[in-house]
């Protein structure tokens, strides 16, 4: 027989329920709310003894519940039994539905991802269960359309999550991390940059497609997507994509105008601001690809001679001619003077092309440079036909007793 006490409890259960079985969408949003309120931080055998038994008889409800109409449950302690109770009733696909939905408020959606983030840290068979049941392509669509970059956050931490101790799935939450990169939002760029150094670090390979998808991403206007792509950069000189990428980073210091004019010659105009600012993409591409082989060329010598057989001194000076955009030119300059300091061979062709008054110039502020010449010095640069693709052992300004260096 069961106790008064026993009885008391069952009663109390059969109330709860039948309170929520007769309850509204509002009423139930309050009975939820209050029962959170009441036993958050409870451990599952707490909330057994609360129900009597019975808790798994509520949860049956409310995923039930959640299937039907989609509301999120704000916050839930779950313990393993109610997490594989949840997962039963498609609890995943219930999440990864929701994130897709546009009538679901971002708030909404963030709980959901923090829900997948629950269940993705209880192991390694739940992180695989998501990638199952097509998460990875959900999860990374929700990132790039996101609005709120609180949510998109979020993202990456569910993200970085799937990444780490799931093996059997690693390299498809890899791909769906490259596949962001040419996304429209700055944000989630951003993150897919960072957690991809994560997850190459972890993978230990790389994608062919990274190279291409990465120095695209250099013609943004948002410094904090550059930064996070040439600390990408960094870390991928250090795999078999390193030629690929060397060669890509040079090729963008002269800029192929070949798509843009097509859509010039679409457009009845003679707007030199037109043409400009169809170029703009290019030409932050240009600056940025310069800065990110100069940073590489400090970081390792080795780095800097390959770039010396892709002709970068060439490409380099034709940047420094762009009158067009004053960042490529500055950029540039700058990377030359390294290697000018780096290669006597390099310093020897860049004065004999230059001539003695515009390498004044240029050894006495480099970074300024551009402000400092005409439009017949800007062309010598644009125009300039150095082919240094041959280094001596480098060396730096103090260092000019080393053996004869040669051109090519």
């Amino acid at each position: 027989m069961t106790s008064i006490k026993e009885q008391a409890a069952i009663s109390r259960l059969l109330s709860f329920l039948q309170d929520w079985d007769n309850a509204g969408k509002v009423a139930r949003n309050n009975i939820l709310n209050n029962f959170i309120e009441a036993n958050q931080g409870k451990t599952a055998p707490e909330l057994e003894q609360e129900f009597s038994q019975g808790a798994s008889l509520f949860l049956v409800r409310l995923t039930t519940w959640l299937r039907l109409t989609y509301p999120l449950l704000n916050r839930k302690t779950v313990s393993n039994r109610y997490l594989i109770e949840f997962l039963e009733v498609g609890g995943v696909l219930t999440l990864l539905e929701i994130l897709a939905l546009n009538k679901i408020k971002e708030e909404d959606k963030k709980e959901s991802v923090k829900l997948l983030q629950v269940i993705a840290n209880s192991g390694r068979k739940y992180k695989e269960l998501i990638c199952e049941s097509y998460g990875v392509r959900s999860i990374a669509e929700f990132l790039a359309k996101s609005k709120s970059e609180e949510t998109q956050e979020e993202v990456q931490v569910l993200l970085d999550s799937l990444i780490h101790g799931n093996p059997k799935y690693q390299n498809q939450v890899y791909k769906g991390l490259i596949a962001l990169l040419p996304c429209a939002s700055p944000k989630a760029q951003q993150l897919a940059l960072q957690t991809l150094r994560t997850a190459q670090s972890i993978i230990g390979t790389t994608h062919p497609s990274i190279v291409d998808c990465v120095l695209k991403v250099l013609c943004t206007m948002h410094l904090e997507v550059q930064y996070e792509a040439i600390e990408l950069i960094k870390d991928l000189v250090n795999y078999d994509v390193c030629p690929a990428l060397l060669k890509g980073l040079v090729a963008l210091l002269i800029p192929s105008f070949k798509e843009t004019s097509k859509l010039q010659s679409q457009i009845v105009s003679d707007s030199s601001v037109l043409e400009l600012t169809s170029h703009l993409p290019l030409f932050l591409q240009q600056a940025a690809a310069a800065k990110a082989i100069g940073i590489l060329a400090r970081h390792n010598t080795t780095l800097a001679e390959e770039m010396l057989h892709l002709r970068v001194i060439h490409s380099l000076m034709a940047a420094m001619g762009n009158t067009d955009h004053s960042n490529s030119q500055r950029q540039a300059s700058l990377t030359l003077e390294y290697f000018v300091q780096l290669f006597p061979v390099v310093e020897e062709n860049v004065r004999k092309t230059m001539g003695e008054e515009l390498y004044k110039l240029f050894l006495s502020n480099a970074e300024n440079l551009y402000m400092n010449i005409d439009s017949i010095q800007a062309d010598i640069l644009a125009a300039n036909k150095v082919n240094v693709t041959r280094g001596s052992s480098p060396c730096l300004q103090c260092c000019t007793s080393a053996a004869s260096p040669t051109a090519t």
